[in-house]
């Protein structure tokens, strides 16, 4: 984990299925400060979709994609400490 702005922490999601990766994420950003540079290596076919979608559901902030690392496509965003919560088993639905 890293608090500098400029550095990025890295989440390599291998080939899991954005359904599984969204709920990785979900429960990493909350424990990372405001501003935090994450770049998440997705192999998944959805993630171009899934991650700015998420982003722009919870408030975080999809900033693009990345070269890809060893093979993995790679997508920027930055944590938004306010970001809007989402329920726990379903991190794609907006908590009640």
């Amino acid at each position: 984990m890293t608090s500098s702005q400029d550095e990025a922490l890295v989440i390599d999601g291998g080939d899991k299925a954005c359904v599984r990766l969204l709920l990785e994420l979900r429960g990493r950003f909350a424990s990372l400060p405001d501003g935090t540079l994450v770049h998440v290596l997705a192999s998944d076919p959805a993630a171009p979709l899934d991650l700015p979608a998420w982003c722009h559901l919870t408030g975080h902030h999809y900033l693009g994609p990345i070269p890809a690392v060893g093979g993995t496509p790679g997508y920027a965003l930055r944590v938004n400490a306010s970001a809007r919560p989402t329920q726990p088993d379903a991190p794609w639905r907006p908590a009640p």
